[in-house]
């Protein structure tokens, strides 16, 4: 099974590594895809460049052999739709392998106001990262979905190459890019929030001193 994991990773941290390592162990994952996006859809642009993005998920994940950087996203026009990332990759891996779309409790809330939402599940399996004891809540439309689609058999996951939906415990870090660059921004220190690999970077490169716009072309 593949794993993917898509966000800006503006800059990635210990949010985004933590809950990925204990999916990657609880479901059994070959490998773990981060995939920086280049252009939202439904958020502003990110402050870093991705060549800087790119570099710092590869620090970050550097030490963990199943975690993979892939930036097939930065080579496409237009907004960075996960289908069309998910089209990309079935066709790279072909039909038979399970594909895990990993995602938080927050992003599945407004799955129904993504690009071809529903022809997702065609593509890959959906697994949504949440904190132990809390109820995953689903928009008033994706109900009769969420009953469609939901399994609590794991091994369903790896039977199937998509098509299921597996809510995954993690632990939950209250720690966000936003917050991060907040710090930043300020003067103050982002330690022991985001990998020392990573802080070097920021610090190397400059980023995230003021809230200066991204160099990334944006397409209509």
């Amino acid at each position: 099974m593949i794993g993917i994991l898509g966000g800006t990773f503006d800059p990635v941290h210990f949010g985004h590594l933590r809950p990925a390592l204990e999916v990657t162990e609880a479901l059994g994952l070959e490998q773990l895809r981060f995939i920086p996006c280049r252009i939202p859809p439904h958020r502003r642009m990110p402050v870093a460049r991705s060549d800087e993005r790119a570099a710092m998920v590869a620090s970050a994940i550097a030490g963990e052999p199943r975690f993979v950087l892939d930036r097939r996203e930065f080579f496409r026009e237009g907004p960075s739709y996960s289908i069309d990332t998910l089209r990309s990759l079935r066709g790279e891996f072909g039909d038979g392998v399970s594909l895990c779309l990993i995602m938080g409790a927050d992003a599945f809330a407004g799955l129904s106001s993504w690009y071809e939402w529903e022809s997702i599940t065609d593509l890959a399996h959906i697994v949504v990262c949440h904190r132990p004891g809390y109820a995953i809540e689903a928009a008033d439309d994706m109900v009769a979905w969420v009953e469609a689609h939901r399994t609590e058999d794991r091994a369903e996951l790896a039977a199937h190459p998509a098509g299921r939906l597996w809510y995954q415990p993690v632990t939950a870090l209250d720690i966000s890019a936003t917050q991060i660059r907040e710090l930043l921004q300020a003067g103050r220190d982002a330690r022991y929030l985001l990998p020392e690999s990573v802080r070097d970077i920021i610090r190397e490169k400059g980023l995230y001193r003021d809230d200066a716009e991204s160099d990334d072309i944006v397409t209509e």
